[in-house]
């Protein structure tokens, strides 16, 4: 959850990554477009950790491809983020435990192939099953049968999750474990996106060139440079695409891509680099988007590490949060784009949605006194040393790391005991920390895939959810994730949400950091520019003028 200069791209792809080296199209203008919106989109981005299954995809690059080539039960909307009816045309329940589906007549996949209650179930039961490896397998947990396809330890007893069953061309039901009464709320993100049948009956040809049910079709993908998407003429939503396509370039560094845009060989960038933020009013005014997003960025630890998990080392994560001047650094760093963080969800969500202020309290405000008390009482630093690992290719991640490690030096007083391991791409990284290869804190940011506080909690801290990089594991914690989930009432529900975030301000298993604001610059080619609630480009939107 993006043209016709293939060649001239690739061999820009690398040039990249050495110098801020203009990479445009062959007669080095703009967009184009014929007067009425259409014309190629050109926007930057970072090549995704894995292929781009909707299942296996958990990160922001791949997710930006899958909300454009998918559409789901219900989609987010892209101004409110309510989650409204999209191929569903009911989700039915009189006991938030059993749900009747019943899908809209119509929906067709770019192949061809009907969009068919049986391309859900498929899908689901695939993106659950042990043997499948899929990275978003616990989004499916809360359903009867996912223990038997997926296992805590062995193999799986069965093909299938019983809890899904057809009961038509399009309608299905489904049996929850427990009352969920949100559920419904959750299926809007892309891991529970249906599948064609090409996808199971010629998988290597599906990953080479995804096939959904969007409003845009993948033309061409060239790992590690590129991936060209046109418009689907014969897409069956309500939002079709306002332009002819968008070529997502990727780049290794987003103050080249900032300079690309400058130049007019780029027309969005959804990263504002750290350093272009003092001079992008200027350079852009009324073309410079920053907005408020569902976005965290946190420091976790790998509590897989004997080192960081020991008894104890509960205040010493308490005391590295406390030894790092949030303030700042989002001043100094950030210009205004990033607001020092006091909970492990974001503002976004608003104190009706959860958010808390209060919920991080004194671990998460700047007392160096108190982190070197906290530190010490705690053991001390594992072998007296700290040191942070992220990609450096995106986000100014370099920028802050480096700054949150002077801030750590600085308030301990010891010397140069916080360092920087920066990994060169986002993708090297992700496949660093989702095989548990972290050996100390690492950057961890969090972009809601729905905006529910249960999505800024259960993914990331419940026992072996789907991003819980780091491992955490407490089970009062689990139970009051749990106790939510069921609950029929929102306000109760909220309420034992945050009460499990009280436990994160004690273990301290991630150290909240800042709330991040979605940025953008477009150039003067492109109009309609819009982020949504999550900071994505909502690039069916975009017209080229």
């Amino acid at each position: 959850m993006r043209g016709a200069t293939h060649a001239k791209w690739a061999a820009c792809a690398v040039a990249v990554a050495l110098a801020a080296t203009a990479c445009g199209d062959d007669n080095g203008g703009g967009a184009t477009g014929g007067g009425d919106g259409s014309g190629i989109v050109r926007s930057s981005w970072g090549d995704p950790q894995n292929p781009l299954e909707p299942a296996n995809t958990n990160e922001v690059q791949g997710g930006k491809v899958l909300d454009m080539i998918f559409r789901g039960l219900k989609r987010y909307d892209p101004e409110t983020g309510e989650a409204e009816d999209m191929v569903a045309e009911s989700i039915e329940t009189d006991d938030s435990q059993n749900f009747t589906v019943t899908l809209k007549e119509g929906w067709k996949f770019s192949n061809g192939e009907d969009v068919t209650a049986q391309s859900f179930v498929d899908a689901w039961n695939y993106g659950a099953h042990i043997d499948n490896t899929q990275n978003n397998a616990p989004f499916f947990s809360s359903i009867v049968g996912y223990d038997d396809v997926h296992p805590e330890s062995g193999e799986a007893t069965a093909e299938e999750m019983s809890g899904l069953e057809v009961t038509g061309d399009l309608t299905f039901t489904v049996e929850l474990k427990e009352k969920f009464s949100t559920w419904p709320e959750t299926l809007g993100y892309q891991a529970f996106s249906p599948l064609p049948e090409a996808f199971f009956s010629d998988h290597d040809a599906w990953l080479a060139k995804p096939i959904g049910n969007g409003p845009y079709t993948v033309d061409s993908y060239s790992r590690g440079s590129s991936m060209q998407l046109r418009k689907w003429d014969d897409y069956t939503g309500d939002d079709e695409a306002q332009n002819d396509g968008v070529d997502l370039r990727v780049y290794t560094d987003n103050n080249t891509a900032y300079t690309d845009l400058i130049a007019g060989n780029l027309d969005l960038v959804d990263d504002i680099p750290a350093q272009q933020l003092q001079n992008v009013e200027s350079d852009l005014g009324d073309r410079y988007i920053n907005q408020p997003a569902l976005i965290i960025q946190t420091i976790t630890f790998p509590l897989y590490q004997d080192d960081w998990s020991q008894d104890g080392m509960e205040k010493v994560r308490r005391g590295l949060s406390m030894a790092i001047n949030r303030e700042e650094i989002t001043r100094q760093i950030f210009q205004e784009t990033r607001t020092p963080a006091k909970d492990w969800t974001s503002p976004a969500l608003g104190e009706q949605g959860g958010y808390d202020e209060d919920a991080c309290g004194d671990a998460c405000e700047f007392d160096p006194d108190e982190a070197k008390a906290l530190i010490e009482e705690g053991g001390g630093l594992p072998g007296g040393r700290v040191t942070l690992t992220s990609n450096v290719d995106t986000g100014s991640h370099r920028e802050w790391m480096d700054a949150v490690c002077n801030s750590i030096n600085n308030a301990l007083d010891e010397g140069t005991v916080c360092t920087v391991n920066p990994v060169g791409t986002f993708a090297d990284y992700r496949n660093q920390v989702t095989t548990d290869r972290m050996t100390g804190p690492f950057r961890a940011g969090w972009q809601a895939d729905y905006p529910l506080i249960q999505n800024f909690l259960q993914p990331l801290y419940y026992t072996g959810a789907s991003s819980n990089d780091g491992k955490f594991s407490n089970e009062e914690f689990d139970a009051l994730v749990d106790r939510a989930n069921q609950e029929t009432d929102e306000e109760d529900a909220i309420e034992a949400f945050q009460e499990a975030e009280e436990i994160l301000a004690e273990q301290m298993p991630a150290i909240p950091l800042w709330y991040q604001n979605g940025s953008a610059g477009y150039s003067e080619s492109v109009s309609d520019v819009t982020l949504n609630q999550f900071s994505v480009p909502v690039y069916d939107q975009i017209k080229v003028n």
